[in-house]
């Protein structure tokens, strides 16, 4: 990543501590109600052995649930293709499920699943699953006109055409999908931890919240934002290599493709 790419994150961020820390210092603000980031810094760094072993927990449950939903979104977007209606049947309660709020899931997959890690997985893999299977289910339909034809006439099989051309084409709109799954299911993650845990950042946050730490909950935000984006970022790398590879292929392959012979008739 380039430093010039991020330069302008960066300024506008201490721009902002600066202006906060001046802010809560002129008008002493209490401490439980707003803390300047250096006392939130002093914290992070005192505590960090516990935050980066709970934001490990967190982690693990979010990574569960976000290879399950778009394992699961993959293999029905790809029954969506080729078995005709079954999107019909399928969207609609794709779509019910984007509009309930996790937040109201959250009870029922603890009184459903019990204590354990599988609330936490299920409440990830759920927020996950919409725009995983919308986003698949695009890339799939986004072949270019005669592309299938020509596999046909080549004698491709099904499964060649799947695996050769509809993945192929499907890529952008699959990483596109695992890039906003990615801290989607960290927010499901939480927000499971919130309803029952006794381990995780969700569960930092709600036992600082019962009192008033409100340092301590600013640390595990700080925790769950360098979480998100690592894990972001690292989905975005191999977007760029591997649409970006596909882009190559392509364009070689347009490249070393002789022109076509046009011939002209006499009429």
């Amino acid at each position: 990543m380039k430093l010039s790419n991020i330069l302008p994150s960066l300024i506008f961020g201490v721009c902002l501590l600066i202006v906060w820390e001046t802010l809560c210092r002129l008008l002493s603000v209490p401490l439980y109600l707003l803390p300047p980031p250096y006392q939130i810094l002093l914290d992070t760094i005192n505590n960090f052995g516990s935050l980066f072993k709970n934001a490990g927990i967190t982690f693990g449950e979010a990574l569960l649930g976000f290879v399950i939903a778009n394992i699961v979104a993959l293999l029905l977007a790809v029954c969506m293709v080729y078995i005709r209606g079954i999107d019909k049947a399928i969207m609609p309660f794709a779509i019910a499920l984007k509009t309930t709020p996790i937040v109201a899931m959250a009870p029922l997959l603890l009184l459903w699943f019990g204590t354990g890690i599988a609330p936490k997985v299920a409440a990830a893999s759920l927020i996950c699953f919409f725009p995983s299977i919308v986003n698949s289910l695009k890339g799939f339909n986004a072949l270019e006109e005669g592309e299938e034809d020509i596999f046909r006439i080549y004698g491709a099989t099904k499964t060649q055409v799947l695996l050769k051309l509809r993945f192929f084409r499907a890529a952008p709109y699959i990483f596109s999908a695992l890039k906003v799954s990615s801290s989607l299911s960290i927010v499901g993650a939480i927000v499971g931890e919130f309803v029952g845990a006794n381990q995780g950042i969700g569960y930092v946050i709600l036992t600082a919240s019962y009192h008033l730490d409100t340092i301590r909950m600013f640390s595990a935000i700080i925790m769950t934002s360098i979480m998100g984006v690592a894990f972001y970022s690292f989905i975005s790398f191999l977007d760029l290599k591997i649409v970006t590879w596909q882009a190559q292929i392509v364009d070689d392959i347009r490249l070393s493709s002789p022109p076509r012979r046009i011939e002209r008739r006499n009429i």
